[in-house]
């Protein structure tokens, strides 16, 4: 068994994990009786973390928002500039945070007192972010933190969702995994009316609700839920498979646009690049990003669309 300081520690990182936890299975996870559960519960409302315990057979605790947030190394102004920053990394271009900053985010608004939870919301509508064309298109941040949390608490989710060809319906899932692609959110759950998996982009969803039921997971139909995702796009009407041919080691095209593209090495210092997407603006900004050299492969319409941006291009540098 652990001290009681790192357990005491280990325990907040249970409750900041999941919304509620049963009390048998938190005292299982941390290795001690109930009452040193008890005990361990106490000390950390004494350092002013809001446990909230429910009593009975089906008993456990859960970490809620309180009149002022913990004392973490954070005063009000900067929860407030980390809550906007995280906003703003989830919805950025930089591989490979977009994901985990939604998680940090998820975690700092669920203990933030509602007055914060007003400033952030205020700066962030005063706020406007660049974006890259029509694939810029991102979430809400509101409805990002729901289904994010609805993941992470194996909470049934409701929506009402419009598909592409405009059609719209109240879907009642199970959510799994947010998943950040092409420069768009998706959520891969398992929509209980139509008994199938789905994938849905967040920017056609509304009003994300919890339902307060929980669940266990059902087994995905593919590796993870990002290659779902890419599966599902391949059957998208108006979608294209992107394939260039880059002069650069595959190793630092991954490192660069790895988040968005599958990348295979075909040379020491020459790699396959293959996207799969709605719109030809991000392919053709992502590979002008690398400072390689490199070659169309398809489709016919990629090669049409850097045709006429270098027409473009060349009529901005004519002197």
């Amino acid at each position: 068994m652990a001290n009681t300081s790192s357990r005491t520690l280990r325990l907040l990182s249970l409750l900041q994990t999941h919304r509620y936890w049963p009390g048998e299975e938190l005292a299982r996870r941390l290795e001690v009786s109930i009452r040193t559960l008890r005990r361990d519960v106490d000390r950390l409302r004494e350092l002013g973390y809001p446990v909230q315990a429910s009593r009975g057979v089906d008993g456990g605790y859960q970490l809620a928002p309180g009149a002022a947030l913990p004392p973490l190394l954070l005063d009000d102004e900067e929860a407030v500039a980390l809550a906007v920053g995280l906003q703003a990394a989830a919805q950025g271009s930089i591989a490979g945070i977009a994901e985990s900053s939604v998680r940090a985010l998820a975690k700092v608004v669920q203990v933030m007192p509602p007055k914060l939870r007003r400033r952030v919301e205020a700066l962030r509508a005063m706020t406007v972010s660049p974006g890259w064309g029509e694939s810029a298109l991102a979430a809400e941040p509101e409805a990002l933190v729901a289904v994010a949390q609805a993941c992470r608490d194996t909470e049934r989710l409701e929506f009402a969702y419009t598909a592409a060809n405009g059609e719209r319906s109240a879907r009642h899932v199970e959510p799994l995994r947010l998943v950040s692609l092409g420069r768009r959110w998706y959520l891969v759950a398992y929509d209980l009316g139509r008994h199938d998996w789905r994938s849905f982009r967040l920017d056609r969803l509304e009003g994300p609700r919890g339902t307060g039921v929980r669940f266990r997971p059902r087994e995905l139909p593919a590796e993870d839920a990002a290659a779902f995702v890419r599966a599902g796009m391949r059957g998208v009407p108006n979608s294209f498979t992107v394939e260039a041919a880059v002069d650069a080691p595959a190793d630092r095209v991954r490192a660069q646009i790895g988040r968005w593209a599958e990348v295979e090495e075909i040379g020491p210092d020459r790699c396959l690049v293959r996207m799969r997407t709605d719109s030809l603006d991000w392919p053709a900004m992502a590979l002008g990003s690398l400072g390689a050299d490199f070659t169309s492969v398809s489709p016919p319409e990629f090669v049409t669309h850097l045709r006429d941006w270098s027409v473009r291009f060349g009529r901005a540098v004519a002197g």
